[in-house]
């Protein structure tokens, strides 16, 4: 799943990306109101959550919420707060926002915020996935192919949970980029076939049939 920092505070904004990266989140840090009001326009179908400090140069939290919801983006918004009065958090749940928490904060409680909000974003996403003989719990971040478990890295493990969201679905490299890995990677790294080769190669050893296909010239398709 991919998360969007918006945080005018970059040292923070860096570590946030950095400590949900090692949850096994791809994550992107913007540092301007408006920038990142640009960039969600543009791109919400390509995250799961954005974390939107209040507080920001261009745009403030409060004015990109109800901007992105009027357009009907439906990406989920935990914001980030220095200010506790009740009547802000009424103001802000109000205009959009999904949740909010008040600065300062443990990255542990905003990590569990995130994983609470993506149980129950507007699509309703399931926390249990399921295809053929693969079964994914993501609360508990396991994965078992016919009873037997599978021992997977964060990525093989993000790559899996997306194929699983799309069975039988040719899925192309640059969707995977988006949705396991930074932007930085460009279209022609091979870290997608890499990992996706180490997942097949995984799947294979705990019995399971080849199905992983490789589609030539664009990506891979989950055979159930």
């Amino acid at each position: 799943m991919r998360i969007l920092i918006v945080e005018d505070e970059e040292r923070l904004a860096d570590a946030l990306v950095r400590g949900l990266t090692q949850k096994g989140f791809a994550a992107d840090a913007l540092y301007d109101g408006e920038k990142a009001f640009n960039r969600i326009l543009v791109h919400a179908q390509d995250y799961d959550l954005i974390v939107l400090d209040l507080m920001l140069p261009g745009m403030s939290g409060t004015e990109i919420t109800k901007a992105v919801r009027e357009r009907n983006v439906i990406v989920p918004i935990l914001i980030l707060t220095a200010q506790g009065d009740t009547g802000q958090k009424v103001d802000l749940l109000l205009s959009g926002a999904d949740d909010y928490m008040v600065k300062p904060f443990s990255f542990e409680e905003l990590s569990a915020r995130i994983q609470a909000i993506l149980r129950r974003p507007a699509e309703m996403l399931p926390v249990e996935l399921a295809a053929g003989d693969i079964r994914m719990s993501l609360s508990e971040r396991t994965a078992q192919i016919a009873g037997k478990p599978l021992s997977l890295t964060l990525k093989e493990f993000a790559l899996m949970e997306y194929f699983l969201r799309h069975p039988n679905e040719v899925v192309n490299r640059e969707d995977l980029l988006a949705h396991v890995w930074d932007f930085n990677y460009d279209s022609f790294s091979n870290v997608v076939d890499v990992h996706v080769k180490n997942l097949r190669k995984k799947l294979l050893e705990k019995g399971g049939a080849d199905i992983l296909e490789t589609v030539r010239g664009i990506g891979y398709r989950l055979r159930i």
